[in-house]
C-alpha cells in the first residue's frame, strides 16, 4: 500500500520499552498463551477489544485502570533509529507505517463522518515494547494490538507484525494496515455508540450470547477496515487484497483453535471464523459504505 506522501498522524504516543506493569511483572512469550486458550475463549468478554494471538489465539478483555504520561510525537516526516531511553513515536521503519496508516484513517473517517453531518474525532495510537499502560490497565506484548474504549486509545507493541507473519503466515504492509483498521474500526463503534449499546446487552446476556455479541463488533470492525481500504483504492497495490484477506482467514476463530490443537466450539467464538471475517472484510473492499457493514442485521450471519 502507496503511503509514503502521507505526513504521520500527531495523534500518536510512544512509551517506549516497560511504560507500565505488565501482568505478573513480565511480558511471557507468545507461546505461552497456548495454554491458556481453552480459559480465555470460554471467558464472558467485554468491549475491551484486545487481541491476543499466542501462536494462534485470540481473546478480549476490558481493563480497569489509569493512564499514563506519554510523550508527544515529533511529527517530521523521516524516521529516525530509537537510542537508548528514547521515547519518540514513528522513530522505526514499522511505526512510521502505522503512523501513515492512522494518518490514512483520519482523513477517511473524517470525510465520511462530514457527509452524515457528523465530526470525527480521532483516537490516539500509542507505541510500547513489552509493557505498557492503558487507560483500560496494563499492556502487553502478548496481547496484540487493542483498543481502549475509556481513553478512546489504540495500543500497539510492533514485534506484533513480526510474529503475525512468522507465526501465523499473514505477511506483507496491507496485513498490517488492516489490524491497524480493523483497530480503528473500533473506535469508529465507540464514537457511534454501538459498543455502548452492545456493551449493555452483554451485561444482561449469557455467555453464549454475549460471545455471539462480540463476534458481530469484531465482523463489523473487519468491515469498516475493508471500508477504509476501499476508500482508499488509489493507493492499493497488486496482492494487497490477497493479503488482507489472508491475515482475516489467519485470526478466525476456527482455525485458531485448530492451530492450538482445539475443537472448535461457535460458543466459544468471540471474533468469528476466518470465512465470516474474510467476508466482511471484503465486503467492506466491495461497498466502501460504511451502511453495508450492518453485522448486527437479523439475518447478517
Amino acid at each position: 500500500m502507496r503511503l509514503d506522501d502521507l505526513d504521520p498522524s500527531k495523534n500518536v504516543r510512544d512509551q517506549g520499552r516497560g511504560g507500565g506493569n505488565g501482568f505478573g511483572g513480565g511480558g511471557g512469550g507468545l507461546g505461552m498463551l497456548l495454554s491458556f486458550l481453552p480459559m480465555l475463549l470460554g471467558r464472558k468478554l467485554g468491549c475491551g477489544t484486545i487481541l491476543l494471538i499466542g501462536g494462534a489465539a485470540l481473546a478480549f478483555f476490558y481493563f480497569g485502570g489509569s493512564g499514563l504520561q506519554l510523550a508527544d510525537n515529533t511529527g517530521t516526516g523521516g524516521f529516525q533509529p530509537k537510542g537508548a531511553g528514547a521515547n519518540v513515536a514513528c522513530d522505526t521503519e514499522e511505526e512510521m507505517f502505522a503512523c501513515q496508516v492512522l494518518a490514512s484513517t483520519e482523513q477517511t473517517w473524517g470525510k465520511l463522518f462530514e457527509q452524515q453531518g457528523q465530526r470525527y474525532r480521532p483516537t490516539t495510537l500509542t507505541f510500547y515494547e513489552q509493557t505498557g499502560q492503558s487507560g483500560c490497565g496494563a499492556a502487553q506484548a502478548a496481547m496484540g494490538p487493542f483498543y481502549c474504549p475509556a481513553d478512546q486509545g489504540v495500543y500497539l507493541d510492533t514485534s506484533f507484525f513480526q510474529e503475525m507473519a512468522s507465526r501465523l503466515g499473514a505477511k506483507g504492509d496491507f496485513a498490517q494496515a488492516y489490524v491497524i483498521a480493523h483497530e480503528v474500526g473500533h473506535h469508529v463503534q465507540n464514537l457511534t455508540g454501538i459498543a455502548d449499546q452492545v456493551r449493555n446487552a452483554q451485561s444482561r446476556a449469557s455467555k453464549a450470547e454475549g460471545n455471539a455479541l462480540q463476534v458481530r463488533m469484531e465482523l463489523q470492525a473487519d468491515c469498516y477496515a475493508g471500508v477504509w481500504a476501499a476508500q482508499n483504492a488509489d493507493r492499493m497495490e497488486a496482492g494487497d487484497v490477497e493479503e488482507g484477506l489472508n491475515a482475516a482467514h489467519a485470526i478466525g476463530d476456527d482455525t485458531l483453535m485448530r492451530g492450538a490443537g482445539q475443537r472448535p466450539v461457535e460458543s466459544m467464538f468471540t471474533h468469528g471464523t476466518s470465512e465470516q471475517r474474510m467476508t466482511w472484510l471484503r465486503k467492506g473492499l466491495q461497498s466502501g459504505d460504511p451502511a453495508a457493514c450492518d453485522t448486527f442485521a437479523a439475518d447478517a450471519l
